[in-house]
């Protein structure tokens, strides 16, 4: 069945400006191959060629191109010597007059011509089909290989080319990279009209070139929903982390109407995680992506909407309801809301990182770019659970690893079972009492100033790969002045509410707020954005689950 669905987009294509040579090659080929190939069919040179752009934009297969050599402004020769730009792997032939063998003969030399066909070729039983059966044969056992439905083309260096590889990964999106640079990715760039000055360029599933998308208009592309489909919910949960999917599931599968809105991608830190070996029930451990695709999955079975690539800016009470409203201006309502915005790593201060964020130092972003530091060294920031799992995935294909760690040793805040496997990886070095100081490169990293804290010594050392896990910033700022939050601007509920006994100065109700309510009921917290959390995906999708029960004991009471 693949094979056949395979062939299906497969295409022939015949080019002769004489209409009526035209439909006589196509009816033939149609009669010949028409249940297993697409066949298309051009009265131009040019209109040829914008046929061909389009199918390689689509991902479509060209297996065999037949041109007339009398064509005007554009000969057969010159028609295919373009053609081989854009599908190289196409068989060619030329269809010619008697007169023209010669300029057929040259023509193996100019394009690598794979035969050429005298006019008339009646019967086709005799002259046309047994060629074409054999150039089929050759194409189909070539190393052709069909693209899948995504493409993007980049530099490697390229912030936003980064950014969007990594929003295309982390939302399990299918895709294929071509950098800018290579033969393929130069072919794609000129079948949609680009010369590579803005870049990423992203080619849908359907075919159609996106220029430097910004997320909502390339989830929306690629299929991810983005718009809600009701105006008022149940219980709207905001973010996508284990707390939030967590959420989504329970409320869900217990009947309330449920939307997930998340702003980059579902899975939070943890869907960035590249093995998570202490969430029970997984001995071997998962990784975050798994984890986050089965939550996603399983919200969505039991009827959650998940929207993607929208961000949350206010949060408003309107009697009953609790008004969410986005960055585009537009809003949803529901009766319950929970709050499961997780956390960002804190960004580097040194100087250059700012700059060079994304063109050799990242943040969270070990899995789409472990493939390009194959035989590397590398140097990841932070002592945490996160840059110890970063470390021992890295290490796989990486020359060396080098963790920076500002303390004395891991044991602070590193699990043990980490720290162990750290110890026994020969290629992980661990740096403590060590920081930072300055990230130098002219367009992507190319050498780190490292500081010893102890002794006060600088070294610089080259560096291409720097990924960053140094603390947690929680998602806040949108709810100043609606949900009350400690000075880091993590969200206080439950007894945190009520360290007096005494509920919060705005508390309208006759009973204190629930364990994960804020001070604005009907509104909870889960996960990593709550005040004193414990910073762990067991602990935050056990969150998510008991918010859901104190939002049905809310609703109940309402």
């Amino acid at each position: 069945m693949a094979q056949a669905a395979e062939s299906a987009r497969t295409v022939i294509l015949t080019v002769d400006d004489d209409p009526g040579v035209s439909r006589a090659v196509a009816r033939d080929l149609r009669r010949r191959y028409g249940e297993s190939y697409r066949i298309v069919r051009a009265e131009s040179g040019e209109s040829a060629l914008q046929a061909l752009r389009e199918l390689k934009l689509r991902g479509d297969l060209v297996a065999v191109i037949l041109a007339d050599y009398r064509m005007p402004q554009m000969n057969g020769i010159e028609f295919l010597e373009r053609a081989m730009d854009i599908h190289p792997g196409a068989r060619r032939i030329l269809l010619t007059a008697y007169a023209d063998t010669s300029a057929a003969i040259d023509a193996i030399n100019v394009v690598d011509l794979d035969h050429y066909l005298l006019k008339p070729w009646d019967p086709p039983e005799e002259k046309l089909y047994p060629v074409l059966d054999d150039l089929l044969e050759a194409w189909r056992s070539s190393e052709y290989r069909p693209v899948p439905a995504t493409k993007v083309v980049g530099h490697r260096w390229s912030a936003r080319s980064s950014d969007v590889r990594e929003f295309l990964a982390r939302n399990q999106v299918p895709y294929r990279w071509y950098s800018a640079d290579e033969p393929e990715g130069r072919r794609l760039l000129a079948a949609a009209g680009q010369d590579g000055q803005r870049l990423p360029l992203v080619i849908t599933p359907e075919g159609t070139p996106l220029v430097e998308p910004d997320a909502p208009e390339l989830a929306a592309r690629v299929g991810l929903a983005t718009t809600p489909t009701a105006d008022f919910y149940d219980l709207v949960v905001i973010g996508g982390g284990p707390a939030g999917l967590g959420a989504a599931v329970y409320g869900a599968s217990e009947g309330l109407r449920t939307v997930l809105v998340e702003r980059s991608a579902t899975g939070g830190q943890a869907g960035q995680s590249s093995r998570i070996e202490n969430y029970l029930g997984f001995p071997d451990g998962v990784s975050g992506a798994q984890l986050t695709d089965r939550a996603r999955r399983q919200a969505a079975k039991f009827g959650a909407e998940v929207l993607t690539a929208r961000e949350v800016t206010g949060l408003e009470v309107s009697g009953a309801a609790r008004l969410v409203r986005f960055s585009d201006g537009s809003a949803i309502a529901a009766h319950s809301v929970i709050l499961a915005t997780g956390v960002s790593y804190r960004q580097l201060q040194a100087p250059g990182c700012a700059e060079l964020t994304s063109c050799g130092v990242f943040y969270g972003s070990a899995l789409t770019e472990a493939p390009s530091c194959q035989g590397q060294d590398v140097y990841i920031v932070g002592g945490a659970n996160s840059a110890g799992q970063a470390a021992m995935y890295l290490s796989k294909g990486a020359k060396s690893v080098t963790l920076l760690v500002r303390g004395a040793d891991l044991s602070a805040s590193m699990s043990h079972y980490l720290i162990q496997q750290i110890n026994e990886a020969p290629n992980i070095r661990v740096r403590p009492r060590t920081v930072v100081e300055a990230a130098h490169g002219d367009g992507h990293l190319e050498q780190l100033t490292l500081r010893d804290l102890d002794g006060g010594e600088s070294e610089l050392v080259d560096a291409q790969w720097l990924f960053v896990f140094i603390g947690a910033a929680p998602l806040t700022d949108w709810l100043d002045g609606t949900v009350l939050r400690d000075s880091s601007g993590f969200i206080l509920a439950g007894p945190d509410l009520t360290p007096d006994g005494r509920p919060p100065a705005d508390w309208e109700l006759d009973r204190p707020p629930y364990h994960l309510e804020t001070n604005v009921p009907g509104v909870f917290v889960a996960g990593d954005a709550r005040a004193e959390s414990a910073k762990r995906v067991a602990s935050a999708v056990g969150e998510g689950a008991m918010a859901v029960m104190l939002v049905h004991r809310y609703l109940e009471q309402s």
